[in-house]
């Protein structure tokens, strides 16, 4: 099926209202990805380009620019979302689990979720077998958090055209990888229906720092102006933003603050919840019944 298939034009204002408990009116999940770098490959991003040109094996500089993130990074966004009393989205490479277990026994311990990332971080149209790919980074999630993702968000949002038939197959019940809507939407699959939940591909310091080099004041900045619009939008009916964070990139010290200061402005708002991926879900679900 054609993307256009799956996910069928919709405009936002004829459909039903979406409502929050409480009298709330809008949703932020915020992601937190983990990845595994393999210094045998070619790696997935650059800060430094290597003297010589091309693509060094081992490319030390720039694995251990990414290494940083899951050494220390991580640890000072954890610190902020304690601070803030939020559960993030764990997006984690299945092979990422043992290689960093801190990080993830961190999440698990705070009850955050875990959404599959594919086994490494590696394009899906490039893996060798990608449905043995999709259920060897479930298994790595069930073996250690005892429960299978419900979630799934390809690694830099890859796809073949049957990764969602693929992801109903295995038991997913959402997708981050559709990134069109400010609600969430069904993706048509060729068993049962999957649940796009918004995702962004802009409010992510990948976009905005690694490819587009701005500075972390953008991040902070884009992310207020992104849920202050988004606020208004929601008096008709109920919105989702997603805040994606890398630890390589939000997690180094000079970007630390722009990460709080957007935190801090989204928990100002008593009719905002944060929820996870999940919980977005099961809430959209009751909503079409």
């Amino acid at each position: 099926m054609l993307p256009s298939d799956r996910v069928p034009y919709s405009a936002i204002p004829t459909r039903p209202k979406l409502t929050l408990p409480g009298g709330s009116r809008m949703v932020v999940w915020v992601i937190i990805n983990i990845e595994e770098w393999d210094p045998r490959e070619t790696l997935p991003r650059t800060v430094l380009t290597p003297p010589a040109g091309g693509s060094p094996i081992p490319d030390i500089p720039n694995w251990a620019w990414h290494e940083y993130g899951n050494r220390v990074g991580f640890w000072r966004m954890l610190q902020v979302l304690d601070e803030f009393q939020i559960r993030a989205v764990l997006a984690i490479n299945g092979s990422a689990i043992s290689t960093y277990e801190p990080v993830a026994r961190a999440a698990l311990e705070r009850k955050w979720e875990f959404m599959g990332h594919g086994f490494g971080q590696k394009n899906m149209q490039k893996v060798a077998d990608e449905r043995a790919d999709i259920a060897k980074a479930t298994e790595a999630i069930r073996a250690f958090t005892g429960r299978a993702p419900k979630g799934w968000l390809g690694p830099g949002l890859t796809e073949t055209w049957n990764t969602p038939d693929i992801l109903t197959e295995q038991g997913y019940e959402y997708i981050a990888d559709f990134v069109l809507d400010d609600q969430p939407v069904v993706v048509k699959t060729a068993s049962r229906r999957l649940i796009s939940i918004p995702y962004t591909q802009e409010i992510n310091d990948v976009a905005m720092i690694a490819v587009q080099h701005h500075s972390a004041k953008e991040y902070r900045d884009r992310a207020i102006d992104q849920f202050d619009q988004l606020y208004s939008d929601s008096e008709s009916s109920a919105r989702v933003m997603a805040l994606v964070g890398h630890p390589y990139l939000m997690g180094v010290p000079h970007r630390m603050r722009y990460f709080r200061e957007a935190l801090a402005h989204m928990k100002a708002k008593a009719d905002v919840l944060f929820w996870t991926g999940e919980e977005i879900v099961d809430w959209y679900v009751r909503q079409q019944q």
